[in-house]
């Protein structure tokens, strides 16, 4: 089993990977197990079927810092790349498309790859040098649907769903959006 946190002691923080567990983490920790990328902490996982564990667990923290929202679990993350996977399991060229731009990822990122950066910043630098490659356009423009037209999410976001069957947007809360 391999965690996606780093397995050398971080120069700044003189903690070790396993004393950081202990005292408790920022943001979830993912597991890859054979072929599921597993959050126990916030009790999800999802499986892979023709991407690499790896590959989906750089998707998932590829989405977040494409799509960032503080307050929203990673599971909907992961529930938005799955498609990638479902995809890649019927087109051998999505698959290369999406191993190969994970590879791209890693490398460009160095020693601990992509998921191994520790700044968001850091991970949208790397992003920013390939955001007109057809794999940054493909995962991207996938998010944009699968990530917001998730029903389970759009309450985080003050979003209630369509309003014709309820009498409409007019009859219904038209002027009451309070983040705005």
């Amino acid at each position: 089993m391999t965690t996606i946190f780093e397995r050398r002691r971080s120069p700044d923080s003189g903690l070790s990977r396993r004393e950081l567990l202990k005292r408790g983490t920022v943001g979830a920790v993912l597991v890859i197990a054979g072929n599921a990328v597993i959050s126990p902490d916030r009790a999800w996982g999802v499986e892979t079927t023709a991407l690499k564990p790896d590959t989906m667990a750089t998707l998932i923290k590829l989405a977040r810092d494409i799509y960032p929202h503080d307050k929203v679990p990673d599971r909907f993350y992961a529930i938005a790349v799955k498609g990638q996977d479902t995809k890649a399991g019927q087109d051998p060229a999505h698959r290369e498309l999406i191993e190969v731009g994970v590879a791209d990822l890693d490398a460009r990122a160095g020693e601990g790859g992509y998921r191994g950066l520790g700044w968001e910043d850091d991970r949208v630098a790397i992003l920013r040098e390939v955001e007109s490659t057809p794999f940054f356009q493909a995962v991207r423009g996938d998010l944009v649907v699968s990530f917001y037209n998730q029903k389970e999410l759009w309450p985080h976001f003050g979003y209630e769903g369509e309003s014709f069957s309820k009498g409409g947007y007019l009859k219904r809360g038209f002027d009451d959006i309070e983040w705005l």
